[in-house]
């Protein structure tokens, strides 16, 4: 992007974002590595997981990663974003997931496509996606 350039408006999407503990599991695997593997295979346009310093849930539990509190049950969230109605499509696979317990959010966001033009990167939400 160019300095002054205009941006053209990017596409209602809806964001999803799964809340679960590091520790929780499904079928001996980690939950939050089951929800991206099932989001995957449902062809949304991405997810990511993002690993929590510090949170509680409903428990009232304060975990940490603070020196010499070393927690293993920290905040885990894992970010979905692409067209509502794919995400919607989505949601009774997350029932069947977190019938153990877990928090789902749903935001309306919009999304742009920034492609890269060469070279090595990091990978993103939806890098690879639809287009």
């Amino acid at each position: 992007m160019t300095h002054g350039t205009a941006h053209p408006g990017g596409a209602p999407a809806l964001r999803l974002t799964v809340l679960v503990g590091e520790e929780d599991v499904w079928h001996r695997k980690p939950l939050y590595a089951e929800v991206v593997h099932r989001a995957r295979h449902a062809g949304l346009a991405g997810a990511s997981v993002f690993r929590g310093i510090e949170g509680f849930g409903s428990s009232g539990i304060v975990h940490t990663q603070r020196l010499l509190s070393l927690s293993e049950e920290m905040p885990v969230a894992v970010v979905i974003v692409d067209a509502e109605e794919r995400v919607r499509a989505f949601l009774p696979q997350l029932d069947e997931l977190l019938a153990g317990g877990g928090l789902v959010t749903l935001d309306p966001c919009e999304m742009f496509s920034c492609r890269r033009t060469g070279g090595k990167g990091g990978a993103g939400a939806g890098e690879g996606g639809r287009g």
